[in-house]
Order: C-alpha cells, then sequence, then structure tokens
C-alpha cells in the first residue's frame, strides 16, 4: 500500500467532543485511552483525508485553501453517522460546524509556525480528522462519549510514477449489502493492506492492488472492477476517452476524481461514467486498447500505472496491461494533475462546478 514520502506533522492536534461541543489543542502525541470501544472493536472510526495549500496572502497573513471542502466534509459526516446510532444521530455535526472545528484548529497560534514553513516551501498539506470513543469501555456498544480528532501534516509525495499493480480477485475491499465500501471506514483499509500484500507475493514491487466486486462466486470475467486498494479508477483508452466507475455502495465517493474529471472535461478530453468488468478491461489489454490505468485519490491526485497484472481464479498470470506513454492522452492525463494542483494555489482557473475554499488564518 502507497505511502508518503518526506511526511512532517505539525505540532498540535485538535480534539472536539460531539456531546459537550468542547474544542481542545492537544499536543500532538497525546494519548488515547487503551480501553476503548474504538481500540478494541473499531467501533466509530470514520476518518477523512483532507489536502490543502497555506501562502502568504500579505505582510504577516497567512491563508489556507481547500477545494471541494464541502465534498470532504459531507463524506465525513456520513461516515460519523453510520458509526452512531439512531438515537445519537443528533450529535452529527452540521457541515458548518465541521468547517468551523477545522478552521479554529488552523487558526490556533501554536500552528502558525507549522503552516508559514508550507508557505515558503509551497508544500503539500493533508488534513487528517478522525473519530474516536474516548469513553474508557469495551462494551460492544455504540460510543459513549465520541469525539473528532484531528492532524495536519506536510509531505513531498504519494505512491508517484512509475507504479505497478496487481488484480486481487479473491478479497473484497467492503461488502455492498452493509453500505460500507461508500465510507471512509477504519473497517475497509485493513482488507487494502492485505490485498497489496498479496499482490507483491505475484509481483515483488508491487505498489497497489486492484479489487473486483463482492460477487466471488460470478464468473471471473462478468464481475466489475471496483477500486484500487486506497484510490479510485480512472481508465483512458485508445480512442481519446476515459471511463470513470460510477459511485456505487462499493465505491468511495471520491472527491479528487470530480475535479480530475472537470478538468479533463474543461480540456475536451470525453469522460464516461459506466462500468467495466474484468472481461472487457482483460480484452482491451489484448486488443492494446487502453492508454493508462489511473489511481485517483486526495494525497496522490493520480498516478498512472505503468503496469497491471492481470490473473485468473486461481493467480495464474493472464497478461500484464503496459501504460502507452506515447499516447497523446497519457500527456494529458499528466498535465491534469498538474492543472489540479495549480487550482488551490490559484495559478490556473477553477474548472466550472468545483469551489475553492479560502481561509485567512
Amino acid at each position: 500500500m502507497a505511502g508518503f514520502e518526506g511526511i512532517q506533522w505539525a505540532a498540535k492536534q485538535l480534539r472536539y467532543t460531539l456531546k459537550d461541543k468542547s474544542l481542545d489543542i492537544l499536543e500532538s502525541d497525546a494519548r488515547v485511552p487503551a480501553v476503548s470501544r474504538s481500540i478494541h472493536y473499531g467501533l466509530f472510526l470514520a476518518f477523512e483525508g483532507i489536502r490543502f495549500f497555506c501562502k502568504r496572502s500579505g505582510p504577516g497573513k497567512l491563508e489556507v485553501i481547500f477545494l471541494s471542502l464541502d465534498k470532504n466534509l459531507e463524506r465525513f459526516q456520513r461516515g460519523i453517522a453510520f458509526n452512531l446510532s439512531h438515537a445519537q444521530q443528533g450529535l452529527v455535526p452540521e457541515i458548518d460546524e465541521l468547517q468551523g472545528i477545522f478552521l479554529r484548529f488552523f487558526q490556533d497560534p501554536d500552528m502558525r509556525a507549522f503552516l508559514g514553513e508550507m508557505a515558503d516551501l509551497n508544500a503539500q498539506g493533508y488534513l487528517r480528522p478522525f473519530t474516536f470513543d474516548e469513553d474508557q469501555s469495551i462494551g460492544v456498544t455504540f460510543p459513549g462519549d465520541p469525539a473528532i480528532r484531528a492532524v495536519a501534516c506536510r509531505y513531498d509525495s504519494y505512491l508517484g510514477e512509475p507504479f505497478s499493480g496487481v488484480v486481487i480477485p479473491d478479497m473484497v475491499r467492503a461488502v455492498g449489502v452493509n453500505g460500507t465500501g461508500c465510507l471512509k471506514l477504519g473497517i475497509n483499509y485493513l482488507m487494502s493492506v492485505k490485498a497489496v500484500d498479496k499482490a507483491r507475493q505475484i509481483l515483488p514491487d508491487a505498489g497497489s492492488a486492484m479489487f473486483l466486486d463482492d460477487h466471488p462466486s460470478a464468473p471471473l470475467e462478468t464481475r466489475k472492477v471496483t477500486e484500487w486498494d486506497s484510490s479510485c479508477c480512472l481508465f483512458a483508452l485508445d480512442d481519446g476517452t476515459v471511463v470513470k466507475i460510477p459511485e456505487s455502495p462499493l465505491i468511495l465517493p471520491s472527491v479528487t476524481i470530480l475535479g480530475i474529471c472537470a478538468v479533463l472535461e474543461q480540456m475536451g478530453i470525453t469522460v464516461e461514467e459506466r462500468d467495466m468488468t474484468y472481461g472487457e478491461l482483460i480484452q482491451r489489454s489484448e486488443k492494446d486498447q487502453i492508454v493508462a490505468i489511473c489511481s485517483v485519490g486526495t494525497a496522490g491526485i493520480m498516478s498512472r500505472a505503468q503496469k497491471l497484472v492481470l490473473v485468473d481464479g486461481d493467480y495464474k498470470v493472464i497478461g500484464t496491461q503496459q501504460a502507452d506513454e506515447s499516447h497523446p492522452l497519457f500527456t494529458k492525463l499528466g498535465e491534469s494533475r498538474v492543472y489540479l494542483w495549480e487550482i488551490y494555489q490559484e495559478k490556473v482557473p477553477v474548472p466550472e462546478g468545483l469551489n475553492l475554499f479560502k481561509f485567512e488564518v
């Protein structure tokens, strides 16, 4: 599974309790209770990844910039709601409340040096809010003292290019009937790590694994491609179109992929939203009709796979999809990644349908 390179953490973290709405700024290494439902059962563990940019907006002034922040907060809100009982739904923060919580974190005086350094480096920023049950209990019940914590970092890269992957057909990231695949929950990501571990048994330098749908008993060729282990998929075809997998109970509604698709469409590239079966992927690969398969997510924005190893149900290698770096669309994909990051830096216009959020801190 891909990791962050060159990561530097802010010296503080945020804690916000949902019951009494108290907000505290803690040390970055502040501990959590060893006895907790969150620790022992994985209850009330939802999280979010939010990219941001920090710049100096004037003498002594700093500004943090987000793209489509409302979409990130809506996704985080859905994760919080899933982890609470019917009777606790009144504790779920409104979107404006979440925005205010994180803005207070960035505005804390102890965050200023970190943000100022980020601005001077033009660094990539990553805000990671997560939920936790502060109550000291190991009972298998809903959280007794639900809270939000948040940390922030800057980093150099995530996943990057070139990277290779392997299709893992006998593992599923989530089960659609439970409605968890479309949420950023801790329970989904153990399978992601296990899938990459299995991929490396086939291809030692694999950086990612590709999941199929949650119907392992169905004929392999009919099963649908869902996601990479920790990111969404885009398929660039040799006819100049790009295929985006539709959202579903199995697909995390990626905020970044909406931005990339808006940029591609602004470039005049057709983006088609539809399912792709594993059989179609195999056939198109055999006919050299795939330019690149992209991993799209918050931290890395977009990375084009150098190769994807295709296997059958017994993990026998049946083909390898190689990226076509000579195709004009391959270059356009790279340009779209650069453009999306330049939106944060206010170097280029914001495509229609996307919103920039700017806050003075």
